[in-house]
């Protein structure tokens, strides 16, 4: 039989590997590959999910309930804020408003795994920028990267896979080298792990409002629980949020998300309790991963950094046989999620047999 014959595909999308997930646990298995939070939903957030809007109609395209709620929050109009199914969906949608064929986008390298396929699909170019050797951005190497084809730049922090923060000082140098023409994404998933008292906020700091190029990301997956869900937002300059808008999937937050947002937003206490559990057992996976020789770069996030080079497959390997699951970048590291209690003498156990 011969092969069918098939649309035309771009030949950067057919090259492109699509997102990999981290890879699903079994039974006895501790998943630590994908940054979830441990706890499940609180009963209030269960409790809200069980009055959405019943699912034969469409959810408010707006999100507008939750938007004045964020707007609320954080002393903006809901005009300000962008709701999306995940903050890695506003990321998608930012960069194809803003760059196209001959344009680029520059971004650290290692940093979050979706930021190399988001200007390839609009048709831009990305400019990776090495991490330093602290696996922190550097962020005087990127702003030399600034062309005038630049059009937008992403920085994380704290950094996904590596942990480090990028303080308030390094963030003004920064902005400052960057022409206010070009779009600077903030991307914050991972704020409410971060403890270190220099580290840049940009909603604290209200980067937004003194540089209308900025746009700053947050997301519900992680500290509060809602991965499942997929919805996260951004706060920002309503003109570029606009064109952020003009982009999405129009629908895509559902009324069950909205709901759970809110909900969580109303038991944010309880879920900042959890968030400091993971941050102290975050602290013992990384005082007790150092004291066994592994130069772990300072986490501010939910996940620890382990610098395996060469050897990252096969120690991977090793936590997969002793039911750990986590998440390699072969050739880099091994980044591992904070899990449950359970979990983190056994990380500990397991890596000190690699050394």
């Amino acid at each position: 039989m011969t092969d069918p014959i098939l649309p035309r595909i771009r030949p950067a999308i057919a090259s492109l590997p699509p997102y990999r997930q981290g890879k699903q646990a079994g039974p006895e298995a501790f998943k630590l590959s994908s940054n979830e939070n441990p706890f499940e939903p609180l009963p209030s957030v269960v409790e809200a999910l069980q009055h959405t809007t019943p699912i034969n109609r469409y959810p408010d395209a707006t999100a507008g309930r939750l938007r004045a709620r964020l707007g609320e929050r954080y002393g903006v109009s809901p005009d300000e804020v962008h709701v999306a199914a995940g903050s890695v969906s506003i990321l998608h949608q930012l960069i194809l408003a803003t760059a196209s064929v001959g344009d680029e986008v520059v971004y650290a390298w290692r940093s979050f795994e979706a930021y190399p396929s988001l200007p390839l699909v609009a048709g831009a170019t990305g400019v990776q920028v090495p991490l330093t050797a602290e696996s922190r951005h550097d962020l005087p190497a990127m702003a030399d990267a600034v062309t005038e084809r630049t059009r937008a730049v992403i920085l994380c922090t704290p950094n996904n896979p590596t942990g480090p923060i990028i303080t308030s000082a390094e963030f003004a140098e920064f902005i400052a080298r960057v022409p206010s023409d070009v779009l600077v994404i903030l991307d914050e998933a991972y704020a409410e792990f971060v403890t270190a008292p220099d580290a840049i906020d940009g909603l604290a700091e209200r980067v937004f409002e003194t540089h209308p190029n900025v746009v700053v990301l947050r997301t519900f997956s992680k500290a509060y629980g809602l991965a499942g869900l997929r919805v996260g937002y951004a706060i920002g300059n309503e003109k570029v949020l606009d064109a952020a808008r003009t982009t999405g999937i129009p629908l895509s937050v559902t009324s069950a998300a909205e709901n759970a947002a809110i909900a969580s937003l109303d038991a944010e206490a309880e879920l900042l309790e959890r968030v400091s559990v993971i941050v102290e057992r975050r602290t013992r996976l990384v005082e007790g991963l150092r004291a066994q020789g592994w130069d772990v770069p300072d986490s501010q996030a939910n996940f620890v950094w382990l610098p395996t080079g060469a050897q990252t497959e096969v120690a991977a390997s090793v936590f997969v046989e002793n039911d750990l699951v986590v998440r390699p970048f072969p050739g880099d590291g091994i980044r591992i999620s904070v899990g449950e209690e359970q979990s983190v003498d056994r990380v500990l156990q397991v890596a000190a047999t690699l050394r």
